[in-house]
């Protein structure tokens, strides 16, 4: 399944995101599934959970809703809706495709370790599922540029899917802040650097009680050529590998050495 190219005329494909099931992006990727396979399953978020991460809801149950044809609404997390549509919506017959998006917003650099679009395709992956996340980047208070990813998604997941990649690794692809008829071409490359989120705004509510709100400036954008970001300012399509194997080798061999 992992390694080896991926005939999507065959799949099944599981479709999931983390701005919940009305959601645009998911729309348009579900007609550009259906464009790949004629067996698409969907298995969505009844709500947005946009910045959950891999979490995964233990301490209530799960309701899930049936929609209309194969398609499904869970009230939890997009974790919660893979591990449910493999496991147990599915169970009959697995996927053996996951996409996840398309998310509202880009997820690149440090933001794919808060991103739920990119958790399912990381529980899918784990799940033994292979798995490619994609987003669409905007500008705000621009609308989003939906028709970038809706020309162009198609053709990309096809490419990808010829090449396969292996167990453990999930494809994270993002488009760019462009009309889609200025789209530059896909580029390979590494994760950037940056961390949205980094100023908090503190306020009163009406019962005199303090809260505070997350907001979205960003600091230390890495923009050097051959990271995600940069591919993507440049108006280019990025595509990433992404490992689950977060352990740093260079310095397990020298803890190996220096705590024997």
């Amino acid at each position: 399944m992992f390694d080896e190219p991926i005939d999507p005329a065959k799949a099944r494909i599981l479709v999931v995101n983390d701005d919940g099931y009305r959601a645009t992006g998911i729309g348009i990727l579900e007609k550009i599934a259906r464009k790949l396979s004629r067996d698409v399953w969907v298995v969505a978020p009844e709500s947005e959970q946009s910045a959950v991460s891999h979490s995964l809801t233990i301490r209530r149950p799960l309701r899930v809703r049936k929609m209309k044809g194969n398609r499904y609404a869970v009230d939890g997390t997009p974790t919660d809706c893979v591990m449910l549509a493999v496991q147990e919506i599915m169970k009959e017959k697995r996927p053996t495709l996951c996409l996840s998006g398309v998310n509202r917003g880009a997820n690149m650099g440090d933001d794919v370790t808060y991103s739920g679009t990119i958790a399912a395709a990381m529980e899918a992956t784990i799940l033994g599922v292979p798995a490619i996340a994609l987003s669409q980047f905007y500008t705000s208070p621009h609308p989003v540029k939906w028709g970038t990813a809706q020309r162009h998604a198609e053709a990309t997941i096809r490419k990808i899917l010829k090449l396969g990649w292996p167990e453990e690794t999930l494809i994270n692809v993002n488009f760019p802040d462009v009309p889609a008829a200025n789209e530059r071409g896909i580029t390979v490359v590494r994760q950037g650097r940056y961390k949205s989120g980094d100023e908090i705004f503190r306020n009163t509510d009406p019962r005199g009680e303090p809260y505070f709100w997350i907001g979205q400036v960003l600091r230390g954008r890495d923009t050097r050529p051959g990271t995600d970001i940069h591919a993507v300012d440049s108006g280019r399509i990025s595509v990433t590998p992404i490992h689950l194997d977060l352990t740093h080798k260079p310095t397990l061999k020298r803890f190996a050495k220096g705590l024997a």
